[in-house]
């Protein structure tokens, strides 16, 4: 063979091979973009099914509890909703049984505004509504949806924060709120349970720092969605002496930082002064122009502090005091303290608002 046809078959092979390798790299970022696409489609397609899933349950229980409500008799309701549940069982399977309908009746009975279960169906699920169900009030219910939401939590997530009365202990802490909180509401709780720490019974403070900072994503989820770490044992220097603050946050829905500080006994007043201190410095050296004041929070081990807290009005300034747990109570006790302490924090703010009254009312009349 001549070299010249040599070189044109050398050229036409390295050619052919080019091109093979050229469709398989066209072949393969092909398969990705489409798998991509794939993969979106299918979570909306599922995001549809799951949503109309929602709203066809929510219309049958509105439409049971309606023709109840036109009889206007019990045994007609029991009744009639055992029928209608063979029925449909038979023809459209297991989904459709006696306990079944009653989840829609309630679903329907609690949620009965149309236009906020077409807005929550669009990113909750049945599974999502059916845990939800069991809560007592609308607060509530709406709270966990919109947790639920905000952080994207599948419905093992969102039974856990029920279990742990994450809304019961947002708002204990919201009662120490007054009309011109620097603190928006819902952005601590009270108590805070460190369980997740695995913390001994006895413990320094340096032992707790140094178990927030190996679990700091437990730490963190404790607090809420939308906190990141920043510093810890962040240094000032005032009037020439070092001072340092504990564990300084940053709440990125808040445009806030936000300081924590740990303290292994009961509520001392002095603590405010110093967290008063750590505010102002880091409001005048620390805060960037886009973001609002600095806020704070003491962590205290011992609980017996609320009084003193709603008399000192810290809120005004932007500070919070909260309990925190190391050790999680057995269930049933941690919820019968959990309503103990919500309990008395709601009668001393009643207290606290009967008193304002009197004193406008006494005003007034002046």
């Amino acid at each position: 063979m001549s070299n010249k046809s040599s070189k044109v078959k050398n050229e036409l092979i390295n050619g052919t091979a080019q091109n093979g390798m050229l469709i398989t790299a066209g072949s393969d970022a092909l398969f990705k973009k489409i798998s991509i696409l794939i993969e979106q489609n299918r979570r909306k397609i599922y995001a549809h099914a799951s949503g109309e899933t929602v709203m066809l349950f929510w219309e049958i229980g509105r439409h049971i509890n309606f023709e109840i409500l036109e009889n206007k008799r019990a045994d007609y309701g029991k009744q009639i909703v055992v029928s209608l549940s063979r029925q449909l069982a038979e023809k459209y399977g297991r989904s459709f049984e006696e306990k079944n309908l009653r989840r829609m009746m309630q679903f329907a009975e609690q949620f009965f505004d149309r236009e906020i279960i077409v807005s929550l169906s669009r990113q909750l699920s049945w599974s999502h509504f059916l845990a939800l169900i069991p809560l007592k009030s609308n607060e509530a219910k709406m709270f966990y949806a919109h947790e639920a939401i905000k952080g994207l939590l599948g419905v093992r997530d969102l039974r856990k924060i029920i279990s742990r009365k994450a809304y019961e202990r947002k708002e204990i802490a919201d009662t120490q709120l007054t009309a011109d909180s620097k603190i928006p509401p819902g952005t601590f709780r009270d108590p805070y349970l460190f369980d997740v720490l695995g913390i001994k019974d006895e413990y320094l403070e340096a032992d707790l720092e140094e178990a927030i900072l190996r679990e700091l994503e437990k730490f963190i989820l404790e607090f809420g969605k939308g906190f990141a770490f920043v510093e810890r044992q962040k240094r000032m220097i005032i009037d020439g002496n070092d001072h340092r603050l504990d564990l300084l946050l940053y709440n990125r829905y808040l445009r806030r930082l936000v300081v924590v500080e740990l303290k292994l006994g009961e509520f001392d007043i002095a603590y405010s002064a110093q967290m008063k201190l750590y505010l102002k410095w880091l409001n005048r050296y620390e805060r960037q122009e886009y973001e609002k004041e600095p806020i704070g929070i003491i962590l205290c081990a011992g609980g017996n502090h609320r009084e003193k807290i709603e008399l000192l009005e810290m809120d005004k300034d932007g500070i919070m005091v909260a309990e925190y747990w190391t050790t999680m109570p057995p269930k049933k006790d941690f919820e019968q303290k959990i309503q103990t302490i919500l309990a008395e924090t709601r009668e001393r703010m009643a207290q606290r608002n009967l008193l304002l009254i009197g004193e406008a009312d006494e005003a007034d009349s002046k």
